[in-house]
């Protein structure tokens, strides 16, 4: 195990055992017997550390996803249902650790929190992928100023989906897997050929004449 991955997994135990984050990186290497400077080499603070659990999160999903034979066969909307319902079956597996870290940041929105950078970054590119194959395979539509943000829009998305599977109490949280069906439709109605688009079509080629 890298250092990078004892340290990450021993903070995320810790958050778990004691409800809140360490204290201090003095304190934290000191009971994983660890030099402080060895913390220092892989990482400058905890937000760090926060964010590298999430982008464990973040990997763990797509390894998954991946991992399915069927996966490559499927379009981009199913692609990025396929995300969302496995994105939640990890964080289930970390439930009380995701619970713990919205209550502390509570105050903030999750745009906010320095934790979700790498999930972010991740996450753009990967939606951005995805985008590019369903333009070309004309589920999703370019449109000039619009298309380069429907990366940031599915972003948003994955808060939303987030957000909604914290503070979902029903049983298997089934309204969250409503939720994910539901928001990825609609976003990929909005971002697929539309009436609108054929109305522009008609007008620059009447406009061409």
């Amino acid at each position: 195990m890298s250092a990078v991955e004892k340290i990450t997994k021993s903070y995320l135990e810790y958050v778990l055992e004691e409800g809140k984050k360490p204290v201090s990186v003095a304190a934290f290497t000191k009971k994983l017997k660890l030099k402080e400077s060895d913390f220092y080499q892989e990482f400058t603070s905890f937000s760090m550390v926060e964010a590298a659990v999430w982008n464990t999160f973040f990997e763990d999903t797509i390894t998954r996803m991946e991992s399915e034979e069927v996966f490559m066969s499927y379009s981009a909307r199913e692609k990025t249902l396929s995300f969302y319902y496995t994105w939640i079956e990890v964080l289930k597996e970390n439930r009380s650790y995701v619970l713990i870290f919205f209550e502390k940041n509570r105050a903030k929105s999750l745009k906010e929190l320095d934790g979700m950078t790498a999930f972010k970054d991740g996450f753009k590119d990967y939606a951005d992928k995805i985008l590019i194959e369903g333009i070309e395979n004309r589920e999703v539509q370019q449109r000039p100023f619009i298309s380069d943000k429907y990366a940031s829009l599915l972003f948003g998305q994955a808060l939303m989906v987030t957000n909604f599977w914290v503070k979902d109490e029903t049983k298997a949280f089934e309204k969250t897997d409503v939720f994910i069906e539901k928001s990825v439709n609609t976003v990929f109605d909005l971002m697929g050929k539309s009436a609108l688009d054929s109305v522009f079509d008609l007008v620059k080629f009447m406009l061409q004449k």
